[in-house]
């Protein structure tokens, strides 16, 4: 297994690469190694956490059937191809049964599957798997918007144009009007 040690000394293999290279030896380069790690912990702290941890506190929903929405959340992921960072913000939405979860909870369940490097397709199926299979709810949402890196800054460097994956489950799936009445919300 790689340790810690093992991985600011390949990290400062790499700088030391680049300044021999571009033939630079700055100061501000001398701690660079142990910041990128320090970065990489939180950047990567999805790997740290959950969802089952997350999604295991619970209350009573009151016999509430609607929509519970929390919209416009914003979020940063790495590429698993590029190693290119990608953001924007998703649409976490479910219709509970018996139980509803904080609100926070829907936020942490993004950033556990953002926070590791992933495609945006996974981070949308695995919100939807995970809600689905703890709150046990009558149907879920999950709509994830994003602009990529690899798509801006190099290839087809398209600096506009951004993606949007959706997972309907349950009542979103079979249900127009509840679809319908979920897009209306997440539009105001």
């Amino acid at each position: 297994m790689t340790t810690r040690e093992d991985a600011v000394d390949a990290v400062e293999k790499l700088v030391r690469y680049v300044e021999s290279a571009s033939g630079e030896l700055r100061e501000g380069l001398i701690d660079t190694p142990e910041r990128v790690i320090k970065s990489y912990e939180e950047i990567y702290s999805g790997y740290s956490l959950e969802p089952s941890e997350i999604l295991d506190s619970t209350f009573n929903g009151e016999d509430y059937n609607g929509i519970v929405l929390l919209k416009d959340i914003e979020f940063h992921s790495t590429c698993e191809h590029h190693l290119q960072p990608f953001n924007g913000r998703a649409h976490i939405a479910y219709i509970p049964i018996k139980r509803i979860v904080g609100i926070s909870k829907l936020a942490r369940l993004l950033d556990c599957h953002s926070k590791r490097l992933q495609n945006q397709e996974r981070i949308t199926k695995s919100i939807a798997d995970d809600i689905m299979e703890h709150l046990n709810p009558l149907g879920c949402a999950v709509i994830v918007e994003a602009k990529h890196g690899c798509m801006r800054c190099r290839g087809v460097s398209k600096q506009n144009a951004s993606m949007t994956t959706s997972s309907m489950r349950g009542a979103f799936f079979d249900n127009p009007d509840a679809r319908n009445e979920l897009f209306q919300l997440i539009n105001n």
